[in-house]
């Protein structure tokens, strides 16, 4: 009997697999393209930055070829990494109009934490009212952050009491609470992934996992029904950063 352990794969699975990848390569294209289009529509600016980027990059390389020696050698590294800065300020630029379309609207910051990178175990609207105000609960290796987006005279008593309720069941892991928006005291949206990535290690990933359970038995108390997240022209941001990455 033949056995299965280390079989070569057939030819139809090759197959399979090879338009699989190739499938994915397509719609990635597609995707970023798409992306391309929606910014160069809103962003006047972003094709003169993008080919002044390239053009820089590869008029320094073509100068040091030529004063140094090994043109050749030089003029290609410089195309590739013009286009590598292209695609940098590309990303970035994105990213820049989705914040500033995103910025005021309900389930902004849902959208941010859910595209948090790493470790994060995100609940969007553990509570909230029917004016989309909602506290979102994050557990990371800084402990429990609550994030609250909305009125700040009606977020204000949300975190409050969600903190305490929270307390009461971590222990003296820390927690942090975080309210939405541009004035004193509180983080806007562009840096709240930025403000989240700074806060100290407290516990380690068998605490969060502890933490976790322990928050689970508070339930789902009728948060809003928070849209998906706040992107242009329903423009995939995650899946573009991705694309964004893999050039």
């Amino acid at each position: 009997m033949a056995n299965g352990k280390g079989a070569k794969p057939s030819k139809e699975a090759k197959a399979a697999a090879k338009a699989a990848k190739k499938q994915a390569s397509k719609e990635r294209r597609s995707q970023l393209w798409q992306a391309f289009n929606l910014q160069r529509k809103e962003d006047k600016l972003l094709l003169p930055w993008m080919i002044g980027a390239f053009v820089a990059s590869v008029v320094v390389f073509v100068l040091i070829g030529i004063f140094v020696g090994g043109l050749f050698f030089l003029l290609p590294l410089g195309i590739l990494i013009g286009v590598l800065l292209a695609f940098i300020i590309f990303g970035r630029r994105v990213q820049k109009t989705v914040y500033s379309k995103a910025e005021g609207q309900a389930g902004a910051a849902a959208w941010v934490l859910d595209n948090l990178k790493g470790a994060w175990r995100v609940n969007s609207a553990v509570v909230g009212t029917a004016h989309m105000d909602a506290v979102h609960r994050v557990i990371g290796k800084p402990g429990v952050i609550l994030v609250a987006e909305g009125a700040p005279h009606r977020v204000k008593t949300l975190l409050a009491q969600e903190k305490k309720k929270t307390a009461r069941l971590v222990g003296d892991t820390p927690i942090y609470d975080v309210i939405i928006g541009n004035d004193e005291g509180q983080v806007a949206l562009k840096d709240l992934q930025k403000y989240l990535m700074k806060l100290p290690n407290n516990i380690d990933t068998k605490r969060m996992d502890n933490i976790e359970s322990r928050l689970s038995a508070l339930g789902a108390r009728g948060g809003p029904a928070l849209p998906k997240g706040p992107l242009p022209g329903g423009a995939k941001m995650k899946g573009v950063q991705r694309t964004i990455r893999r050039r």
